[in-house]
């Protein structure tokens, strides 16, 4: 390690113990940045990566008469019993375990610190005022007193406990039916402001204990609340993720949440497309419409930075992409260039890594894009977006030409998250190839499947033909053998025609799940009918309602 490196290693390690002491404005803020590689250099983003909340507890007593204060009722006359201190504490406040007098159920008590919003006010206006002076110094090209603003606002968000409760309330709603996922219940008769009860969660931190399935619970959570309804946990970090004694996926503290827009989404999804097929000219415009690069950015040149940071990570496949190492590699070229973070995606890409993080002391070798991409396949061979329809076609199509090897690719990858047990991976040696083609022509025959149906009808159309057209250069090439003074035959065929047959010969393949040196009669057998049908409604302009 170079000695300016060892330096910043240094100063990291310090600044972060000079942030425990500075309280809990600056811890959060802290803990803010650490996902932030625009602002941050990499060796800081590290240390700060372990800052956790090291706040000593304040008195029980204290917490006691807030909850009597918010709730108007003695402690007796709300609870049973309660723990004479808080199992744990935070920057905010601390958490005590009760029983509720009046139905007997194990709550835990959340208190928040007192005169901590007067504090975190002060600390807010002395990091505004430095951060102008770093400004017009001109340090940063993020806009940082933006940057805290933004962060305020969703720090005093967090402090009203009404906002968290309703956060839980809409999450368990949204993802509490995820098999081996628990959300606990929020009682709302009893939360206020300043005193939040909810559903006791027994259990152990996930990181904590080595159990890969619930991580992959986790990560199809996480495709879910990201992808599917935009509404996502931004603060997962391990404190807040159990395991539960019967073996769920348990969420708690919904203080952080995060909305995650339809065009950005859908931004999202295009960019991992476009990573994972080396894309990169695509992938620096998927940049800009994400928020990473103003749209005045010289492409080129962000699409060479690209292509630099991440061409070697990919070129093993998206099996062996570390979200990690991704991470890393792009916070050092983005600090390079100043380029910015959205606040949003920060969010985002945090709660990725901290998957990963937690997964990885449970094997190594884990990479949570891979776990991901199956439902990101998934999803853009389904969905009925006009744009993610759009970025298919521009994946399949390249100057007109069809891309096999793509498709393949994505049913392949698609076919990994087709159960009901999502978090089961299935290896493609091991799927039955029958089973296999008879999914994927079902899938083609939903509403969903429309979109890709149409794509490989055009394609067998068009293979079918070539075909034809290699069958007539069979026969003439036979009759000119056989009939002398004929001269040479003439084919019939363009190299336009000779791609179409060996795009419908893989197409065949891919769909049978066979490799191309074996047998496909029985692949024949089963397609055929529907082949020869696909090709009568190209020429008649319509598609069958049943095609068994």
């Amino acid at each position: 390690m170079e000695r300016s490196d060892q330096m910043f290693k240094v100063r990291a390690a310090e600044l972060r113990k000079i942030l425990v002491e500075l309280g809990p404005a600056y811890i959060k803020i802290a803990q803010a940045v650490s996902s932030r590689p625009d602002l941050i250099q990499p060796s800081y983003l590290d240390e700060l990566s372990l800052l956790q909340d090291r706040i000593t507890p304040f008195s029980t007593e204290v917490a006691l008469d807030t909850i009597e204060k918010e709730l108007g009722l003695q402690i007796d006359e709300l609870f049973s019993e309660i723990s004479p201190e808080p199992v744990a504490a935070a920057s905010l406040g601390q958490v005590y375990q009760a029983r509720l007098r009046r139905s007997g159920q194990v709550v835990a008590v959340k208190v928040q610190r007192p005169g901590v919003q007067a504090a975190i006010s002060l600390d807010i206006l002395i990091l505004r005022f430095l951060a102008g002076v770093v400004k017009k110094a001109g340090k940063f090209n993020t806009d940082l007193q933006a940057v805290i603003d933004e962060w305020a606002s969703s720090l005093f968000r967090e402090m009203d406990y009404r906002k968290e409760a309703d956060n839980g309330l809409k999450f368990r709603r949204l993802y509490g039916g995820i098999k081996d996922v628990f959300v606990p219940n929020i009682n709302m008769e009893h939360t206020t402001r300043r005193v939040l009860v909810m559903e006791w969660v027994e259990g152990q931190k996930l990181s904590e204990v080595k159990d890969l399935y619930l991580v992959e619970v986790g990560v199809y959570c996480s495709f879910n609340q990201l992808l599917e309804n935009g509404f996502y946990h931004a603060d997962p970090h391990p404190g807040n993720l159990f395991r539960t004694y019967d073996g769920k996926l348990a969420y708690i503290d919904f203080g952080m949440m995060g909305e995650f827009k339809q065009e950005f989404r859908e931004g999202f999804i295009e960019a991992c497309l476009h990573l994972v097929n080396r894309d990169f000219d695509a992938l620096s415009k998927d940049f800009v419409t994400l928020g990473l690069l103003p749209p005045t950015a010289e492409k080129e040149a962000v699409t060479k930075a690209l292509t630099g940071v991440f061409q070697d990570a990919v070129a093993k496949g998206v099996q062996n992409i570390s979200f990690g190492d991704l991470l890393g590699n792009l916070g050092t070229t983005m600090y390079k260039f100043k380029f910015q973070i959205p606040s949003y995606f920060s969010l985002v890409i945090r709660s990725l890594a901290v998957l990963e993080g937690i997964a990885i002391s449970s094997d190594p070798n884990y990479k949570v894009l891979g776990s991901t991409y199956p439902w990101i396949a998934k999803k853009v061979l389904t969905d009925s977006s006009p744009q993610l329809k759009s970025s298919l076609q521009a994946l399949l199509y390249k100057d007109g030409a069809f891309r096999i090897d793509r498709l393949e690719s994505l049913l392949t990858e698609s076919l990994r998250a087709r159960t009901e047990k999502a978090f089961v991976k299935i290896q493609r040696e091991e799927a039955n190839s029958r089973m296999v083609f008879k999914e994927i022509l079902s899938f083609t025959l939903t509403e969903k499947g429309s979109f890709v149906r149409e794509i490989l009808i055009e394609e067998f159309a068009k293979g079918l033909d070539a075909l034809g057209l290699a069958t007539l250069d069979s026969l003439t090439s036979a009759a000119t053998t056989r009939i002398p003074f004929t001269g040479s035959s003439v084919s019939f065929m363009s190299k336009e025609d000779m791609i179409n047959l060996r795009t419908f010969h893989r197409l065949m393949f891919l769909l049978a799940g066979l490799e191309s040196n074996k047998k496909s009669f029985e692949l024949m057998e089963l397609a055929t009918p529907t082949i020869i049908k696909a090709h009568t409604w190209r020429n008649h302009h319509c598609f069958p309602i049943n095609l068994h």
